[in-house]
């Protein structure tokens, strides 16, 4: 009997050894293999998190270091009059989702008046956002990072709810017992998976995410294009738990502490923008690959950090919340290997023209009742369709004081924040800075930006303001 159970136990050892060495092989053969060649290319948007304009080097950042993106700025096509949707993160990521500006969506602010409370606002499940729209092309589609999107309570307003075939998010606010989220917690397609982000492990929460993104390369459908849209903590303020690092370790002394860290997150986004262009790389899927990088509105002043301490808005009026330059004007950089000629473009466009611009790659029809147009003819050197105006709205509380509006057209720019009752007017040709309103001198175009002003905010119970607030 002795013998026959020392027989057994070999076995076992025999049998599990050789399950160690399959699953070793499958793990070497997965790191290296080639992916397939398709027809129509991958897709993937990389979102910062209230990055300004002023932030990267290629758009004059002198002391925060960031190789990769200047380095891919200058082999791609750098965007100089690039608009998020609007001035702060949850309705300027709905713009890019459903190619509609805020004046005609369901999310035109954090928080809204929702069942009788101040709350976040979901978007409607009639609203089709693009991996809805790229799923009829064949392509499969993930998410990774923040989503701000849905509602805490609702798991069919998350992303993986809202037609990505993957989804790594976090959240934060009460579920539907009344229980407190925790945010470190990251929930794999809505709640069939959670892992909790410990930042002793990791370098910064984007190390974490990016990881995510890595595998989700590895492990996709090797016979579907992908859309991959990748959304960032960083720069964001509020990344509370950071592991200790050493960049610009050399300015301990002269910088605030809180600056340091702003320094050195940004420095941490750029190395791990660089890991996911080394992985496409190595798979053979850079030069099938349309990326476009950008960030959601301008800088974050937030948490005792100053956007003035780096000119983090390129010296452009505003910051987050602000309708002016420096609140929706953003770097964006788009990069497809060997598709994109290197240069710079001074074309006027914005979050709402990345929908059709990915329908139109994707070969398929854009809806008919968005706001934008595709850039994609800008991308290749063609001749570009302009728009008659671009326009923001954000509602930040119910007061009059929270509601503001912008909206250019060519040269001119107008902005109304709600309690002034007065339209704002600027030459951005002459004075890029809005440094000198001169709506006196042309009244003329005082009545053009607000017959756009008044005609562009449709009304919408969410949204007390919704529709402008002008004298009668």
């Amino acid at each position: 009997m002795r013998i026959i159970k020392v027989l057994q136990i070999a076995v076992i050892l025999f049998a599990l050894g050789s399950c160690n060495e399959v699953k070793k092989e499958t793990s070497e053969v997965k790191t290296s293999k080639k992916a397939k060649k398709l027809d129509k290319p991958n897709i993937i948007f990389l979102l910062a998190d209230d990055m300004g304009y002023g932030e990267l080097g290629s758009y004059g950042q002198k002391t925060i270091k960031t190789p990769f993106l200047d380095d891919l700025a200058s082999k791609g096509l750098r965007f100089t009059d690039f608009y998020a949707g609007t001035s702060v993160c949850s309705p300027s990521r709905a713009v890019l989702m459903t190619g509609k500006h805020t004046g005609h969506l369901s999310i035109r602010g954090n928080k809204g008046d929702i069942d009788n409370k101040w709350d976040r606002v979901p978007l409607k499940k009639s609203e089709i956002i693009i991996p809805e729209l790229l799923k009829k092309a064949g392509y499969q589609s993930a998410m990774i990072g923040k989503w701000h999107l849905g509602v805490p309570e609702d798991v069919s307003t998350w992303a993986k709810g809202r037609g990505f075939d993957y989804a790594v998010q976090e959240q934060w606010g009460e579920d539907k017992n009344g229980k407190e989220i925790d945010e470190r917690v990251h929930w794999v397609n809505n709640n069939q998976d959670s892992i909790f982000y410990n930042y002793n492990n990791y370098k910064c929460l984007d190390e974490f995410r990016t990881n995510f993104a890595l595998d989700y390369l590895d492990e996709k459908d090797e016979d579907k294009p992908f859309f991959l849209y990748m959304s960032y903590r960083i720069p964001h303020a509020h990344e509370y738990f950071l592991s200790k690092n050493n960049l610009y370790e050399d300015k301990i002394q002269e910088w605030p502490e809180i600056e340091r860290r702003h320094a050195a997150r940004i420095t941490m986004l750029d190395t791990q923008i660089k890991r996911l262009f080394d992985k496409l790389e190595e798979r053979g899927e850079l030069e099938n690959t349309l990326i476009i990088y950008s960030s959601d509105n301008g800088p974050t002043n937030e948490n005792h950090h100053s956007y003035k301490f780096f000119n983090s808005s390129g010296s452009l009026k505003g910051f987050k919340r602000d309708v002016y330059e420096g609140g929706v004007r953003v770097p964006m950089i788009a990069y497809w290997k060997n598709i994109i000629k290197p240069g710079v473009s001074n074309h006027p466009s914005t979050f709402y023209d990345i929908m059709p611009t990915f329908a139109e790659v994707a070969g398929i029809e854009a809806p008919k009742n968005i706001d934008g147009i595709s850039i994609l003819p800008e991308l290749l050197g063609k001749e570009q369709k302009k728009h008659d105006h671009l326009y923001w709205e954000i509602q930040e509380g119910r007061s009059v004081k929270g509601f503001r509006q912008a909206t250019r057209f060519g040269k001119w720019k107008a902005v109304r924040y709600g309690n002034n009752y007065h339209t704002e007017i600027y030459d951005l040709e002459k004075d890029l800075y809005e440094q000198n309103d001169i709506s006196a001198k042309y009244p003329e175009i005082v009545k053009k930006a607000n017959e756009i002003l008044k005609k562009q905010s449709v009304k919408d119970p969410h949204w007390p303001n919704s529709g402008g607030v002008f004298k009668k």
